[in-house]
């Protein structure tokens, strides 16, 4: 993804560019830092003027500040169990002067969406923690645990975004590849009319990654876009056409 260097803040936050220069980004200097998969999430969430997005597990505001930046007019409400990245989402939306239309809520995606006191939502996204088992990788550095570790497990995410969204309403999820069947069958609980696009690394390489689109109450056919394949072997840093994506040029269509 193309951004600038970072820009000190202070010993903890540094500060760098996105979508080309649009989205100025606060991000802690240590721990989980914003990259592809927020970005990519960003460009496939294609909200008009009006409508209402709302982010499970938001951070820093990585994803809210792209969708901003991508779709004016549109609303926004981010939900961050940690304080210091709530604040840091807080400082993100003045930084890019949508504080007037986000809100950054915190508290724990485990306590479900009813305890927000928000009104459903047209659109509803995340990047859940990959992991719901401590065993399955070695212990994460303590500032990244939150992004890598599901305590209440993908259920939990599913739960809230299936809840946030009326009916009719839009879910966007990246995650695993191997995760698609649990993501399918949480979702499938009250959402349908699936929509998957497979990210692959390189034409010949496996899926990383899926972005998942469904919606509540939806009952169209499951629909299986060809992969986007981030690179090629000609040494360029991405393809042209996943270049355009992370500079905010073009827009993921799922």
């Amino acid at each position: 993804m193309t951004v600038t260097p970072p820009a000190e803040i202070d010993d903890a936050v540094v500060e760098n560019a996105l979508l080309g220069g649009r989205v100025r980004l606060r991000q802690p200097v240590r721990g989980y830092r914003a990259g592809m998969d927020a970005a990519l999430l960003a460009a496939a969430v294609p909200a008009r003027p009006g409508e209402r997005v709302f982010e499970a597990g938001c951070g820093a505001g990585a994803v809210l500040m792209q969708i901003a930046a991508r779709r004016p007019g549109v609303l926004l409400a981010g939900l961050e169990r940690e304080p210091a990245a709530a604040d840091l989402a807080r400082q993100n939306a003045d930084l890019n002067d949508v504080a007037d239309r986000s809100t950054i809520l915190t508290g724990d995606v485990a306590d479900g969406f009813r305890p927000l006191g928000q009104p459903l939502f047209d659109w509803a996204v995340s990047n859940p923690p990959f992991f719901d088992d401590p065993d399955a990788l070695r212990a994460p550095a303590p500032g990244k645990r939150a992004a890598w570790m599901a305590d209440d497990g993908l259920k939990a995410w599913t739960d809230i975004l299936l809840a946030s969204v009326k009916d009719g309403g839009r879910i966007v999820v990246i995650h695993r590849a191997d995760r698609l069947a649990d993501l399918l069958g949480l979702l499938g609980e009250k959402a349908g009319s699936f929509v998957i696009l497979p990210i692959q690394p390189f034409a010949e390489t496996p899926a990383k990654r899926v972005i998942v689109r469904a919606i509540k109450r939806g009952r169209a056919p499951l629909v299986l876009h060809p992969a986007l394949v981030l690179h090629d072997r000609s040494g360029a840093k991405h393809r042209a056409g996943v270049e355009a994506i992370l500079a905010g040029n073009a827009d993921l269509a799922i």
